[in-house]
């Protein structure tokens, strides 16, 4: 790889990431349509794009020097980014009840991995579809039953076939088994929460990220722009398995990808636990297993950067580029081993902070290329979008819009942002935190025991600040805000005025849509570690 001709091969996949040509789509849209021209109504198109699993900082933009982002980072330059961006719940399904809502997780009723509810009375798909847009979801959405459309008018799905549904066949995986008869899917060998990492070993044109691109193609290829539409392209990667074609697995290092991040606190993590299935949550693996994990991880996000630049090549294309609303989101991040640890519900920052990038149409008055230091979280995504379309917000959630923001009207934002998780992996890893970019403060709920960082200076987080006598104002001061947030709750959450230990935890709220409906242990103890080491947790 350290050869004149490698190197030259890099440099010029990298040059050509964007504005590739298009090959034949899959086939799974019903509707063919007219030729070209902008839509008929002066409203926006909107386009959310999302990335599962994808960190904050695996992003040119946000000055990774390592990894190649040149579609996000137009995304970025032509309007903002936004650098303190959190999920509330980091994992999968709290954080997209959160996008679907734009609720808080005690106001959607998700407080950990679980189900999202089958009906909310304000979710974003349904906010576009009465207001006469075209709603099309492609990708994963992760909803149960995974059918469920929230009244998005089509989705075409890219999700594990899962036990809670039986005969569920994604269609993706109708359209492998048509084009690939006898294939695999699965043949790469990598788990859905493998830690190891390999190239993917078939034609990369089976993949699901180019399977999702391609749909997202064919979907704004075949419109007939009569009416704007909403469309969400949700790819499944760069969460595991980190399976990259062989051209971007090639075109990263291992002795290039950056070291892990520890600390004195995280010890506890630095053991080392086999699993058969290369699931575990936290260990040491070793530095160079770490930086092969990130190898095909940082091939994994620039795949999906890729087919981003594709899809921003048919908009500009068809002309539409200017007269859509395009924003990119994660759900939450990957730990990739810093602390010893592995995936993702974690409060740290390779868990929690996630991309947030709006860019606007043209006729929207702000700065390009901001970027914005406001703390801003998945529920705003909702009444942000709604905006942009023209519409008002639906009364009643928790998220902002944050285009005030984009404009320079920054007064009366809020000053933090609470991320909080019910027991995942182990009865240890539940909290309540809050954050507002440049301190952070943990609540750990099983002993209440409590962490305290200094983003700023610290933004490894390698230096817990909790326990050092100079820092006990500070830390007493967070711990009141987290009581005055959590206030609305009561006990167990508060007790007597303050914080209080929550051994057993509680996975949905009072506020969940159909609690009656739920399995009695779903309501108050802990997802098992079995359930999640599984194939079942895409």
């Amino acid at each position: 790889m350290n050869s004149a001709n490698d190197m030259n091969r890099r440099n010029f996949l990298w040059r050509n990431l964007a504005g590739l040509a298009v090959a034949t789509a899959p086939d799974v849209l019903s509707r063919r349509a007219d030729a070209a021209g902008l839509p008929a109504s002066s409203r926006p198109n909107v386009l959310l794009l999302m990335a599962d699993q994808l960190r904050a900082d695996c992003l040119g933009a946000a000055g990774n020097h390592v990894i190649r982002t040149p579609n996000l980072d137009r995304l970025a330059r032509e309007g903002a980014r936004f650098r303190n961006a959190y999920s509330c719940t980091p994992t999968c399904t709290p954080a997209r009840a959160a996008l679907l809502t734009g609720l808080n997780p005690w106001h959607n009723g998700l407080l950990g991995y679980g189900r999202v509810g089958e009906r909310y009375t304000t979710e974003l798909p349904r906010c576009f579809s009465e207001a006469g847009y075209e709603t099309t979801g492609i990708g994963k959405m992760h909803w149960y039953p995974q059918r469920d459309l929230h009244k998005f008018q089509r989705t075409i799905l890219d999700e594990a076939d899962r036990v809670e549904t039986p005969g569920f066949i994604s269609d993706y995986h109708r359209w492998f088994r048509q084009r690939a008869p006898g294939l695999n899917p699965d043949a790469t060998g990598l788990g859905w929460n493998d830690y190891r990492a390999w190239p993917y070993v078939l034609p990369e044109e089976l993949h699901p990220t180019h399977w999702i691109g391609e749909t997202a193609i064919d979907f704004l290829q075949r419109y007939d722009g009569k009416k704007p539409f909403f469309l969400k392209v949700s790819w499944e990667r760069p969460h595991s398995p980190y399976d990259p074609p062989k051209r971007f697995w090639d075109a990263y290092r291992e002795d290039e990808m950056p070291r892990p991040v520890f600390g004195a606190w995280d010890a506890v993590h630095d053991i080392r636990w086999k699993d058969p299935r290369h699931t575990i949550w936290q260990g040491n693996v070793g530095l160079a297993q770490v930086r092969r994990s990130r190898r095909g991880y940082y091939g994994s996000v620039s795949f999906v950067d890729e087919q981003i630049g594709r899809v921003l090549g048919v908009l500009e294309r068809r002309g539409w580029l200017e007269n859509t609303f395009i924003l990119f989101i994660s759900d939450h991040g990957d730990m990739l081993g810093d602390h010893y640890m592995w995936r993702k519900s974690y409060a740290y920052e390779g868990s929690a902070r996630i991309q947030f990038i709006a860019r606007p149409p043209a006729n929207f008055h702000g700065a390009r290329g901001q970027v914005l230091d406001q703390p801003v979280g998945l529920p705003d995504v909702l009444p942000t979008l709604a905006a942009a379309a023209g519409l008002s917000a639906p009364p009643g959630i928790d998220g902002r819009s944050v285009l005030p923001l984009l404009r320079g009207e920054t007064a009366g934002w809020r000053s933090w942002i609470e991320v909080e998780h019910d027991i995942c992996y182990s009865p240890t890893n539940h909290y309540n935190a809050l954050t507002d970019g440049r301190i952070k403060y943990i609540y750990h709920a099983l002993e209440g025991d409590e962490q305290l960082f200094d983003l700023v200076n610290d933004p490894d987080e390698s230096h817990d600040l909790a326990g050092e006598p100079r820092h006990r104002e500070l830390k007493a001061e967070w711990r009141k805000r987290l009581v005055a947030q959590l206030a609305e709750r009561g006990a167990p959450f508060v007790v007597n005025g303050d914080l209080a230990p929550r051994p057993q935890g509680m996975l949905y709220s009072p506020h969940y849509p159909h609690l009656a409906k739920l399995p009695r242990s779903d309501m108050g103890t802990p997802c098992p570690l079995s359930y999640f080491a599984s194939s079942a947790n895409r």
